[in-house]
Order: C-alpha cells, then sequence, then structure tokens
C-alpha cells in the first residue's frame, strides 16, 4: 500500500504545482505589481538633479577661484629693471568665460 501512495503523490504533486501557478498567473493578472521607481522618468529626473548640483560645484569654484584665471589688467613692461619677457610656445588662449553656452566640439583627429 505504500508503494502505491508514493506512486500516486507524483501526480497529485505535480498536479497541485500546475494549479498553483495558473492561480498565481490569474492573480498577478489581476492585480499588476506597482511600476519600478527606476523608470526613464526617474532616470531623467535623477539626471537633471545631478546636473544641477555639477553646475551649483563649478560655479562656486569659479566663483572662488575665478580671479587667479583672470587676465591681469596691464601687465608690467620689460626694461632694464625689470624681468625679461619670456617668449611661450603655447598658443594664446582667452581667458575662461562664465556663460551657460555648449562648447563647440572638438575637431575629429584621424589616426
Amino acid at each position: 500500500m505504500g508503494d502505491v501512495l508514493l506512486a500516486l503523490s507524483i501526480p497529485v504533486l505535480v498536479f497541485g504545482g500546475g494549479i498553483y501557478a495558473a492561480c498565481d498567473c490569474w492573480w498577478r493578472r489581476r492585480h499588476p505589481a506597482p511600476p519600478s521607481p527606476y523608470t526613464h522618468r526617474a532616470a531623467r529626473l535623477a539626471e537633471q538633479d545631478m546636473l544641477l548640483l555639477a553646475e551649483e560645484i563649478v560655479d562656486d569654484a569659479y566663483a572662488a577661484l575665478g580671479p587667479l584665471y583672470d587676465a591681469p589688467a596691464a601687465p608690467p613692461a620689460p626694461g632694464p629693471g625689470g624681468p625679461p619677457t619670456v617668449l611661450s610656445s603655447l598658443p594664446f588662449r582667452p581667458a575662461s568665460t562664465p556663460d551657460r553656452a555648449p562648447s563647440p566640439p572638438a575637431a575629429v583627429q584621424k589616426p
């Protein structure tokens, strides 16, 4: 008798698992889960927050260190008692500007 119960318990378990899966599927269709908090909209909002924070950091750094990078009003004229003129091999670059306009794209370099 024990062997018969063991042999019949396997189909009963398989049938019970199928019923459970069907009921679970039906329940999930009728009661969907709430949307994920990490959607495209949430990602865009997080990106905007990061950009605002980065802008604030850059603005604070420019406000604190901007005068160091501004061009001097009048460089001292070289003379007999003044320092010698140093020629730089680097091209002249204008002082940085605090505008919000995007930078122009860099030129493509061919290998």
